[in-house]
This record gives structure tokens, C-alpha cells and sequence, in this order.
């Protein structure tokens, strides 16, 4: 039961986790003044602004370089890690979401007309756009940066 209460207590990852749900969070209320309505399914979707998953590694990697050192190799580890994991959102990510987007139009104006289709759409919001993604590391620095130092040095 201590294994558990040590991993609370890991400051790091607590900021990256928070980095991670103020960005959903950020995406409802980006996605009611786009829309004007209330899209609480934006908590758990992928993509979206800003982008959740460049705002938990910017954290994960700034926390890491502020509690352990910037010249450390797990500093080195979390950095690459971040920038991995925002290409892949912004990359691959974007590009099987318009990859989607297309094979949904190629059924809905070939296959619909000729053939009974009955398979779902295709999720066509999977990636993030540059923007999102530079928007959301963003976030996750700021908030890395004011929150652990607040929180204390240890890990």
C-alpha cells in the first residue's frame, strides 16, 4: 500500500496528470465558444485545442528537468519521449484522421449509391494541428513550471 502512496506523492507525474485534464477541460470550453454548445464527450476525445497529449509530455519533461536537473540523462529520456509522442500527434495522427475524412466521402458519394454499407464512420478527429499541438506543450511548461516549485523539490 505504500508503492501506491509513493507514486501520489511523485510531484512529476501529479503536474503532468493535471497538465493532461486542464487541457480537456480547456477543450470544452474551447469547443463551446467554437460552437456554441456544450460537448462534454471533448473530456475523453483525441484531438481538439489544445492538444492533451503534447500538454501532459511538456510537463512530464519540464518537471522532470526542474526537480532532477536539465543536463540529466532522465531529462534527456523525457524530452525525446515529448517530442515523439507531438510528432505523432500532429503527423501520424493528422494524417489517418484526413485519411478518414476521405474514405468516409469516397462511401458517402460512391459506395452509398451502388452498395448497402453498414459499417460505422470513421473517426476523422484523431491528430492535432501544429498550432494544437504548440498550444498544449505550452500549457503543460506553464503549468510545470508554476506548480513545482510550489509543490517542493522532492520527486
Amino acid at each position: 500500500m505504500q508503492d501506491f502512496a509513493d507514486i501520489l506523492d511523485n510531484r512529476v507525474l501529479i503536474v503532468a496528470l493535471v497538465s493532461c485534464l486542464v487541457a480537456q477541460v480547456l477543450k470544452v470550453i474551447v469547443e463551446l465558444a467554437k460552437n456554441r454548445k456544450l460537448n462534454i464527450r471533448a473530456l475523453v476525445e483525441t484531438g481538439g485545442m489544445p492538444s492533451a497529449h503534447s500538454a501532459l509530455v511538456s510537463a512530464l519533461a519540464t518537471g522532470v528537468g526542474q526537480i532532477v536537473g536539465w543536463a540529466t540523462p532522465e531529462f534527456a529520456i523525457a524530452f525525446i519521449f515529448a517530442i515523439i509522442v507531438m510528432y505523432d500527434a500532429a503527423g501520424v495522427r493528422q494524417a489517418a484522421g484526413k485519411q478518414a475524412r476521405i474514405l468516409n466521402q469516397i462511401i458517402d458519394e460512391v459506395l452509398h449509391e451502388q452498395y448497402e454499407f453498414t459499417e460505422a464512420r470513421l473517426k476523422e478527429l484523431l491528430g492535432h494541428t501544429p498550432v494544437q499541438v504548440f498550444v498544449g506543450s505550452a500549457l503543460g511548461v506553464a503549468i510545470s513550471w508554476f506548480a513545482v516549485p510550489m509543490l517542493g523539490r522532492g520527486v
